[in-house]
């Protein structure tokens, strides 16, 4: 008997959808009334000056700022609205000098793209300072703008300006709110990891509790770099932030001990959420901590770091003076301002990413120069736009931005073709305004579809071409997208195991050097491993974003970052599982045999070696005896379950 013939679904691939689904972010409702004040305002200010296109390039400038936005401390948001606008009045001033000028504009916005690609390594700010040079210059370039030639970079400034006043009102009442939250918000992620020892779901906690840490410490050390020893608050901040590392560190002992004797006791995630209740109410005193007596190595170290953090989170009068920063400060503004110049300079990431941007920007210009396309500046937006400063998946980008532009053009035409233009440009501008903070959060398909009808109208507001701006605009980001995709992407085989293999291996070499560290290092170096355990828990997280940005590449970028993604996990897991037997060592476990710690580390450089030989994996067979009771058993456990999956080509 012939057996049922099963349909066959056609669906599109899980990396070419999953842009598409919106992230479960939650709306940033100050955000969204900030950006429709921020937008709305100059319209309505220019319309009654009589001055609409004076009110439209302000409210472009706004449009800059509250995409700019993105930080939570105050002083991180200064900078990240106020470099970028300066970046952005310089473009629109070189794109002003340029427009008219044919092949002379191609040259120098080719070359603004150059020096665009190159900064955005730097960091965001620096990203976003990339973004709005070339893309003010692309305005200044493609659209004629008021007289005399500063008038338009002062607008937009004043646009950005006006964001950055509307995101400083709340700073006198809630300075130290942010780095405060951070803080505290560490502390429950950590107590959510101790709850999920034993179980499934500690990786995961894990990972929350690194991104928590780096978001802590950026937010309190970028204000400490000015402020430390002069604001007790800040040090008391920083005091408790630096209470949470023993807390950290213990809990892969605990993780382990959980996984052979049982759960921990629920009066130890409990204290830390009262740690964190603590910090957030600034509440001082001396509470009462009542622990089970701890017996083992690991239910000491928990123990011992806990009631630690409880004196400290508690303590009335921190010493302004006895807080050093157990992972080490930021350095000078010198140091730092000549390393991040040498290292744009001398990368040769920036200089690949600089020219395949300038090179995109040129084709799209010279293009535009030879076929008359209407308002063409609109092509090297999407391209622009499209190859953001940053080092996410051009192709999903290229793909979002086309269907968020057609999105966005299908709210943008019935707003142009239902509306008359004039005062009711300022309810909608409200809007639309809103919609692109609350959509950002969801995604950058949806972003594009926010900002798109915006963008229209402001061009409309300059340009008076109504409803005749849609069709065009549909046309000028499929060329965009093209370009993007055959010259951004097609042309440039960038080998995935270059740009991530590599950066992978790095990191599994850093492992063997903080397992040498751990176990072979002076003995009181303790201050050098939490800063080379915190530096290769960042790097880890880094290496696990890009590998997520490569899981949404076409083949075989794909399918090759999905075969690869255990390896991720399990060097996490060397990590985690080395960081438990030091702190089992360090409670009164014996510490392992050199020959131990020297077979481990060699195992780990081998296979750094050879990460970077292959971008195939195959299984190696890893040797590794040792002390099958002893603390480097669950390590060397670890470390051949990474080998079984990838190792150096021997044959």
């Amino acid at each position: 008997m012939a057996r049922p013939a099963h349909p066959v679904r056609l669906s599109p691939p899980t990396w070419l959808t999953a842009g598409l689904r919106p992230a479960s972010a939650p709306i940033p409702w100050a955000a969204v009334l900030r950006a429709a004040v921020a937008l709305s305002a100059p319209l309505a200010v220019g319309l009654a000056a009589d001055r609409p296109a004076y009110g439209a390039l302000v409210s472009m400038g706004a449009l800059s700022g509250v995409i700019g936005d993105t930080a939570d401390a105050y002083r991180m948001r200064i900078f990240n609205i106020a470099v970028p606008q300066l970046f952005g009045a310089i473009g629109v001033t070189l794109g002003t000098l340029v427009f008219g000028h044919g092949w002379l504009a191609v040259g120098a916005l080719t070359l603004i793209a150059l020096v665009s690609g190159m900064i955005s390594s730097i960091g965001a700010v620096a990203s976003v300072s990339g973004l709005l040079l070339l893309l003010n210059a692309v305005v200044g370039a493609g659209l004629p703008m008021p007289e005399p030639w500063w008038t338009a970079p002062l607008l937009l400034t004043l646009g950005g300006l006006f964001v950055l006043v509307l995101t400083l009102l709340g700073w006198p009442f809630r300075r130290a709110a942010p780095e405060r939250a951070a803080v505290a918000a560490t502390y429950r992620t950590v107590a959510a990891l101790y709850e999920a020892t034993g179980t499934p779901a500690y990786d995961e906690r894990r990972q929350d509790v690194t991104a928590s840490l780096n978001q802590a410490y950026d937010l309190v050390l970028a204000r400490r770099a000015r402020q430390h020893g002069r604001a007790p608050s800040l040090v008391r901040l920083l005091a408790q932030l630096n209470v949470v590392i023993p807390l950290v560190e213990a809990a892969p002992a605990a993780h382990l001990r959980a996984v052979l004797y049982g759960p921990l006791s629920p009066a130890v995630p409990a204290a830390v959420r009262e740690l964190a209740d603590a910090v957030e109410e600034r509440r001082t005193g001396a509470p009462v901590l009542e622990l089970p007596t701890p017996e083992r190595p690991a239910e000491k170290a928990v123990d011992h770091a806990l009631r630690h953090a409880v004196t400290v989170v508690h303590q009335a009068e921190p010493d302004l003076y006895d807080v050093g920063d157990r992972l080490g400060g930021p350095a000078a503004l010198r140091v730092r301002a000549r390393r991040t110049a040498r290292a744009v300079l001398l990368s040769g990431a920036s200089w690949r990413y600089g020219l395949r941007l300038a090179l995109c920007i040129g084709l799209a210009q010279a293009l535009v120069s030879l076929i008359a396309v209407p308002r063409s500046y609109w092509v090297a937006l999407t391209v622009t736009f499209v190859m953001k400063p940053d080092f996410g998946s051009v192709f999903s980008r290229a793909v979002l931005r086309a269907l968020g532009t057609a999105v966005g053009l299908v709210l943008a035409a019935l707003v142009l073709a239902e509306v008359p233009r004039g005062w009711w440009d300022v309810p909608v501008m409200c809007l639309l305004a809103a919609l692109i903070p609350a959509f950002s959060a969801k995604g950058y398909a949806f972003q594009t579809a926010a900002i798109t009808p915006v963008i229209l109208l402001l061009s409309d507001t300059l340009n008076q071409e109504g409803f005749d701006l849609v069709l065009p605009r549909l046309y000028d980001s499929l060329i965009g997208c093209g370009i993007t995709l055959i010259a951004g992407y097609l042309l440039w085989p960038e080998s995935w195991g270059t740009r991530v293999g590599d950066r992978l291996a790095d990191s599994v070499a850093d492992t063997a050097a903080y397992v040498a560290c751990a176990f072979g290092g002076p003995p009181g170096d303790q201050s050098g491993r939490l800063r080379a355990r915190r530096k290769l828990y960042r790097d880890l997280s880094t290496v696990r974003s890009e590998f997520q940005r490569a899981l949404t590449e076409p083949p075989p970028t794909g399918p090759r970052a999905a075969a690869w993604w255990p390896l991720v996990v399990a060097v996490e897991r060397i990590v985690d599982a080395t960081t438990a037997a030091r702190i089992r060592v360090h409670h009164g476990a014996p510490a392992p045999d050199p020959d131990e710690v020297a077979a481990v580390t060699r195992e780990l450089r081998e296979l750094a070696d050879g990460l970077r030989r292959t971008d195939t994996l195959f299984a190696v067979r890893a040797e590794l005896p040792g002390d099958e009771d002893g603390v480097l058993a669950p390590v060397r456990g670890e470390v051949r379950a990474a080998r079984a999956i990838a190792g150096p080509d021997l044959r």
